[in-house]
């Protein structure tokens, strides 16, 4: 359990938990000691009485809110429906009421302004469920799934929320430690008790349980960069000189007509951003200016902004007008290019006839390094031809060509990941102190910090700080 401290005393927090938009429905979240004190002064039935501390856990009522400070006549806020969960067993472990009310702004907010004069205070992002991991009813992996099962964008980052909720982690991590924890009882027993603990061997046996442990670690880190990226999304940055085809493949890529798209060289000047999903693999693609040398002070800044994005991309969409000879500020680009993933797309292959880049000159002029796993993609924007090969091309780049997942599961927290490396490189120590034949009590410093960077994922070993640092990502009432 987190080192930190529950200290909320009878402090009782209020937030609007649905969107703020012209809905339907519409939650207003009330948590802590008084929640049902405080909601029932706001609260009557049907019969005009306040009676929600007489309301059963685990049931809904029909009924109003009011505020009694006004008329007889505009006294009645809105018609809700009020849930009461008791603690422990609510979302945050302390009793809880859910306001549905209608989803207007405007009546969300009278009722949350009626709740804050009887004595809540408006929650902080992702206080409720900070709540939940410092009572103790979910670990820290947990509440991190539930923010990623939000705004997941695609169905590998949903499911692999809800493994990541159902505790695959958790579950994973807590296994690792116990087996480290039994390894530092071991050493300190036998240290404490040398006559009934025998130590002969030890060293060689400890060997041994590292390099398992080491290979479990591994294989979760092994996963953290597909992971990441099957969650995230790949930063794509499409490049090119002018006309060459950039905004017809993004308009292509979106199904949209989304950049404009013109005979005149510079029609884009600004950087256009748009999330494309090729199956399952989202690519957080930027259109930018076609790079050339220009005496326009508006385009020669779009063209610097271009070249800023390709540093900062993961990948890089180099698009080519095919009928056209490589040039200077072709061989410009592809410097640019240098050291990032690069897919080579040869555009107009419709015009036979006219071509003048073939793969062969492509590749001639990228470094040797990429010179047999260069990209090469001839495309059509005009006719839609190449997407298909484009999106095999990223997966083969980033996924192995594994468009599925091939295991259950993934990190894909980067935060997770950080640790699990701290975590792998302190057993390495420790494989060190046994290959110089130090004693045992070094081993245990070692394994000591591996144990604690474990907790730090599932927040057993964590501080205020980071705690904070986390639930103020989450959004208002969760």
């Amino acid at each position: 359990m987190s080192s930190v401290l529950n200290n909320f005393g009878d402090d009782t927090i209020c937030a609007i938990a649905t969107a703020m938009s012209d809905a339907g429905i519409g939650i207003i979240r009330v948590s802590g000691k008084r929640a049902v004190e405080i909601c029932d002064e706001i609260y009557v039935s049907p019969k005009g009485v306040h009676t929600l501390t007489e309301h059963k856990p685990n049931t809904i009522k029909y009924g109003f809110i009011v505020d009694d400070s006004k008329s007889e006549e505009n006294k009645i806020i809105d018609e809700v429906m009020v849930s009461f969960m008791k603690g422990p067993h609510s979302y945050t472990r302390e009793d809880v009421i859910e306001i549905n009310s209608h989803g207007g702004m405007l009546v969300m907010n009278q009722i949350l302004q009626l709740l804050l004069d009887k004595g809540c205070r408006l929650a902080e992002p992702g206080e409720f469920t900070k709540r939940a991991f410092l009572n103790g009813r979910i670990d820290l992996t947990k509440a991190e799934a539930i923010m990623d099962l939000i705004s997941a964008q695609n169905n590998f980052a949903l499911e692999s929320s809800r493994e990541q909720l159902r505790g695959s982690v958790y579950k994973k991590i807590k296994s690792i430690r116990e087996k480290i924890l039994y390894q530092m009882a071991f050493i300190e027993s036998a240290l404490d008790d040398p006559e009934n603990y025998d130590l002969t061997g030890f060293p060689e046996k400890l060997d041994e349980i590292i390099n398992g442990l080491s290979k479990e670690i591994g294989q979760l880190l092994s996963s953290a960069d597909e992971g990441k990226i099957r969650k995230d999304g790949i930063k794509t940055v499409i490049v090119g000189k002018p006309n060459a085809g950039k905004s017809s493949l993004l308009n292509a890529l979106t199904g949209d007509e989304r950049a404009i798209v013109t005979d005149i060289a510079g029609t884009t000047r600004d950087i256009i951003e748009e999330t494309v999903r090729l199956g399952d693999i989202v690519l957080h693609v930027i259109d930018t200016a076609g790079i050339r040398n220009t005496d326009d002070i508006i385009e020669k800044i779009g063209v610097d902004k271009a070249k800023e994005k390709v540093q900062e991309a993961d990948l890089v969409l180099y698009i080519l007008d095919s009928t056209s000879e490589l040039d200077e500020e072709d061989k410009g680009i592809i410097s640019l290019c240098h050291n990032k993933k690069t897919i080579v797309l040869l555009n107009k292959d419709d015009l036979q006839d006219d071509i003048k880049i073939t793969d062969d000159i492509v590749r001639m002029h990228f470094s040797d390094s990429k010179d047999d796993t260069l990209p090469i993609i001839r495309t059509s924007m005009l006719k839609g031809n190449g997407l298909e090969d484009l999106k095999d091309a990223v997966s083969k780049l980033f996924l192995n060509g594994d468009i599925v997942p091939k295991q259950e599961l993934y990190i894909t927290n980067l935060r997770h990941k950080d640790l699990l490396k701290k975590s792998y490189d302190s057993l390495q120590l420790v494989k060190q102190s046994i290959e110089l034949g130090l004693t045992e009590d070094f081993f245990t410093v070692d394994l000591t910090n591996a144990y604690a960077f474990l907790g730090e994922i599932i927040g057993e070993e964590v501080g205020d700080d980071l705690v904070e640092e986390i639930f103020s990502k989450f959004c208002m009432g969760k």
